[in-house]
């Protein structure tokens, strides 16, 4: 049975409505102008309170360390006239010319006879008991440099101890702050440089960074000669020689996922590893140094791989039509462009490993260090455990050296991120 086929006509020319330019000056295309301006605004302004939100963190996060932790730098001191002939120590200064000076004035009795003289000036304050533990020390500088001091009288500066020293900054207790206005002009401040130079102690007063920031050194420079050859020349090969397929693919997620694992992940990694199957030293720069530097490798082999494949392929095609090798091409051409991007990630990766706590800890690098570390065996601490350990002291004083250890460290590594930046804004190639 045949089936008709119903054609409808088509519409006339005069049935077909024409097309309507659009007219901007309508009410309703203004109303629709306004609001899309208005949503453009709105989003400029939601991005310009995110950055004004970050940077007011940023600026209370500096203002409250550097508030806190300048009186870190500075220290306390109390004028101490000192007469050593009353003392009889019995040296001569022909004596204190030679490689054992310091351990014939220790054993002549200086330190009791520093204590002695204080006794003598305050003894109504307090006596030796206002001396920091290691103020005789600076006494026994002081006779190496001028060993004629032994003959005559003089009045030197030493640091008081840390209840006076917070007293005279204004945080102490009552009766701290009634000594230091008893001694009143005998007090004056002085830089610090013991912070600098010395290492950890009991004392607040004679406390230093020097024996940590060591430590850091030595640990960032096992970190760097591992993580760096190894990252570099592993995104080499999967940026360049390696097939794809599912091996490289599984190798590549696993290098990403390796880059977001938590950093104490690898602290237990280097305390399985290298401490109770390799039986390396404890606590020693060379532990933490590997440990850190399989946290950072992930890193600079993913920005390795970044700053590579930004290289054009027309940089390769035509280093080869020439007659280049692939090695040439690699290392005359590709790395030579890619190298900002390369050291840029490097010093990124390298910055986080040494604000890292985590993984040193798990390692044993939070033992009391008394001595800077001079091998890589030898035991040692790191700036941001040193950082951990006094924040967790009792002693007032120890507060602002905290704050004051935080901004060396903030120091160090805002100038890993500047040398990062100037090194891409110096050698950055754009295409």
């Amino acid at each position: 049975m045949s089936k008709s086929l119903v054609l409808e006509a088509p519409l006339s020319t005069a049935e077909v409505e024409p097309h309507r330019p659009t007219d901007w000056r309508s009410s309703a295309m203004e109303r629709r102008i306004r609001r899309r301006y208005a949503a453009e605004r709105r989003f400029r302004l939601l991005g310009l309170g995110a950055v004004v939100i970050s940077a007011g963190f940023l600026a209370f996060l500096l203002i409250v360390m550097i508030a806190q932790g300048h009186l870190g730098f500075v220290e306390t001191r109390v004028a101490l006239p000192l007469d050593l002939r009353q003392a009889r120590l019995g040296l001569s200064a022909e004596r204190l010319r030679g490689p054992g000076a310091d351990l014939a004035l220790s054993g002549a009795g200086l330190e009791r006879a520093v204590d002695a003289a204080a006794n003598r000036a305050y003894l109504t304050e307090g006596g030796a008991a206002l001396l920091s533990d290691g103020a005789w020390l600076r006494v026994r500088d002081r006779l190496k440099r001028d060993p004629h001091l032994l003959a005559r009288p003089f009045t030197i500066d030493l640091p008081v101890a840390s209840a006076i020293d917070v007293g005279a900054k204004g945080t102490g207790t009552p009766a701290a702050e009634r000594v230091v206005a008893a001694l009143g002009p005998r007090l004056s401040r002085g830089m610090a440089w013991d912070f600098f130079t010395g290492a950890d102690s009991t004392d607040a007063t004679r406390a230093g960074i020097w024996g940590a920031l060591k430590g850091s050194l030595l640990t960032m420079l096992v970190t760097l000669a591992l993580a760096f050859p190894v990252g570099v020349l592993s995104a080499i090969y999967l940026e360049e020689y390696a097939p794809r397929n599912r091996a490289t693919d599984f190798l590549e997620v696993s290098i990403n996922n390796l880059a977001a694992v938590p950093s104490i992940v690898f602290g237990l990694l280097g305390l399985a590893v290298f401490l109770g199957t390799l039986h390396l030293p404890r606590s020693a720069p060379l532990v933490g140094g590997l440990t850190l530097a399989l946290m950072t490798m992930p890193v600079i082999v993913i920005a390795s791989r970044n700053a590579i494949r930004a290289v054009p392929p027309s940089i390769r095609d035509a280093a080869l039509a020439v007659g280049a090798s692939p090695i040439q091409v690699v290392s005359h051409h590709v790395l030579p462009l890619a190298a900002p991007g390369i050291l840029t990630g490097t010093i990124i990766g390298m910055a986080r490993a040494l604000g890292e706590t985590a993984p040193l800890l798990m390692i044993g690098m939070r033992a009391f260090i008394a001595a800077p570390p001079d091998r890589l065996t030898d035991p040692a601490t790191a700036l941001p455990v040193q950082i951990f350990l006094w924040s967790d002291q009792v002693s007032r004083g120890f507060v602002e050296k905290t704050s004051a250890a935080i901004l060396v460290l903030l120091v160090f590594l805002l100038a890993m991120n500047g040398v990062a930046i100037f090194l891409r804004n110096r050698f950055e190639t754009r295409w």
